[in-house]
């Protein structure tokens, strides 16, 4: 049976919007402090090594459209394995999909999720897709939050949590120092609270 694994870079307050500044967002490239940017070989390493433990990707459209214009050209131990990963994509504009490997679902996400989660042995990692995440923790599909942590408060921005329909406990997995600046904050909801 599939797990899904929620994978996002968060400020301190939450924010998920914009870390490279490639959205337009007013307080975006928030990965940065001055010239120094905060994703350094440790960082890269985690995602890596992430990415080698992973069976599949589950992303929503706007992710999937920004991931597909960058990674096919690319190479490199992530890349390559990103490049051939399956990918399952909610969305109900696209049709054809250019990433090799990629699969729309189309219908209720809650019971494409489902399916989903079945058909697939192992992680299944949910990259940013901030609205797809929102719609998995509300319906209670996540099994894992794994949070990259960035030494910033925002103050604005699209935040990874938004309102649910009731509290949603979380269980601390794992603490982890990356590099010299973030936090990797792994999570587990808990079912039987």
């Amino acid at each position: 049976m599939g797990k899904i694994v929620i994978s996002e870079n968060v400020s301190l307050d939450g924010v998920i919007q914009d870390p490279t500044g490639e959205e337009g967002f007013g307080r975006g490239g928030w990965g940065r402090i001055g010239n120094k940017v905060l994703t350094d070989d440790a960082w890269a390493k985690v995602l890596t090594d992430e990415a080698l433990g992973t069976e599949a990707l589950l992303l929503g459209r706007r992710t999937y459209e920004y991931f597909a214009t960058r990674f096919p050209s690319r190479s490199g131990e992530w890349a390559d394995r990103l490049n051939s990963l399956p990918k399952y994509v909610v969305s109900s504009t696209l049709e054809d999909l250019d990433w090799n490997n990629s699969t729309v679902l189309k219908g209720d996400v809650v019971n494409e999720v489902s399916k989903l989660k079945q058909k697939v042995n192992g992680d299944i990692v949910v990259y940013a897709s901030g609205r797809l995440v929102h719609t998995l923790m509300e319906h209670d599909l996540v099994d894992e939050l794994r949070l990259m942590t960035f030494p910033f408060v925002l103050g604005a921005g699209e935040r990874l949590f938004g309102e649910t329909s009731d509290q949603k406990p979380m269980r601390l997995l794992d603490t982890r120092t990356v590099g010299d600046s973030l936090v990797l904050l792994t999570y587990q909801p808990v079912r039987d609270a």
